[in-house]
């Protein structure tokens, strides 16, 4: 049997998940992995068989998406390219992780493939979003379209979706709490989280796409990106300080951690996403502004913690997808 898995590359968190998922789908067959995308720090154990530019965002400095750096790396005569040059029929199950050079490829040549991801779960309108819509909802549906979807979110909003993958590096950690607090948000440049960040009492561990050497300045930490480096700080943390993303909150609450998201402006899966994690009492700030400061201290003042059910059911999902979805 043969497996083709296209992975986004935009971000971490896919890369994170497929971390926990390939080994499991290598139990069924042979696995060739596809990545497209510029902008994530961590890779995968396994060779990859493709790897395509792709159709990327590019973070900014200031809590947003780089408008021109995203546009100044678009390359759309390339991505049509990449999306017939995939020998697709020699493969019997073909899995996408929010991944549109296969995901196109397999709706232009008639070929029927699976969501494996998060963002598939905005397939179901019982998935929350703020009530006014936003184009990005054509986003949802067309970035990387699909035949048949399995999603994760942090609740169960529809049959076809479950509770987040926590990799199991995650899930055997031994966790304490040294007073530090972890931060992840790669919309903002290090100098806006430092200035603001120094105001406080608290130590914070910053991990920066902008930074390949790690330096201090007062109570705050910078470091480059590392996945063991951040997996051990956020493991020994009293809070994780992130973005609107979904892996990483999800793992944070997992292991009992408070959290406090503020998602990207402009980025509507990170709003959603937002809103969703509030529903189960994570604080949310939408901008670093004037008052950032005094919601960071009454965040800090907060001891309350949030308890989260997330089973461990990537194996089972995984051996439902490959019976139901595989081609005869």
């Amino acid at each position: 049997m043969k497996i083709l898995f296209g992975i986004q590359g935009t971000g971490n968190g896919h890369i994170s998940r497929a971390r926990e998922i390939v080994p499991l789908l290598q139990q069924y067959g042979d696995v060739d992995l596809l990545v497209s995308g510029t902008e994530a720090e961590v890779s995968l154990s396994q060779p990859l068989k493709y790897r395509f530019h792709g159709f990327s965002f590019v973070f900014g400095k200031k809590g947003g998406v780089d408008n021109w750096a995203t546009f100044k790396i678009m390359n759309l005569r390339q991505l049509w390219k990449d999306m017939h040059s995939i020998p697709l029929n020699q493969y019997d199950l073909i899995i996408n992780d929010f991944e549109p050079v296969s995901a196109w490829a397999c709706r232009l040549q008639k070929v029927p493939s699976v969501s494996l991801s998060h963002q598939c779960s905005f397939i179901s309108k019982k998935t929350p979003r703020p009530a006014k819509w936003n184009y990005a909802e054509w986003l949802f549906k067309y970035y990387s379209p699909t035949t048949h979807h399995i999603g994760f979110h942090f609740e169960r909003y529809d049959d076809f979706i479950h509770t987040p993958v926590i990799r199991s590096d995650i899930r055997n950690m031994v966790t304490s709490n040294l007073g530090h607090y972890t931060v992840y948000l790669p919309a903002y440049g290090d100098k806006t989280l430092i200035k603001h960040l120094k105001e406080t009492d608290a130590e914070w561990h910053i991990f920066s796409k902008r930074t390949k050497t790690a330096y201090k300045e007062g109570n705050v930490n910078v470091f480059p990106i590392d996945n063991e480096a951040f997996n051990n700080s956020l493991a020994s943390c009293a809070g994780l300080l992130t973005g609107g993303g979904f892996e990483g909150p999800a793992e944070a609450l997992f292991l009992g951690k408070k959290v406090l998201m503020i998602p990207m402006r402009g980025q509507y899966e990170q709003q959603c996403n937002a809103l969703s994690a509030s529903k189960l009492g994570v604080e949310v700030v939408y901008s670093i502004n004037h008052d950032f400061v005094y919601r960071i201290k009454q965040w800090l003042a907060d001891d309350r913690r949030i308890v989260v059910d997330f089973p461990d059911e990537t194996a089972q999902i995984v051996d439902k997808m490959v019976k139901q979805y595989t081609r005869q």
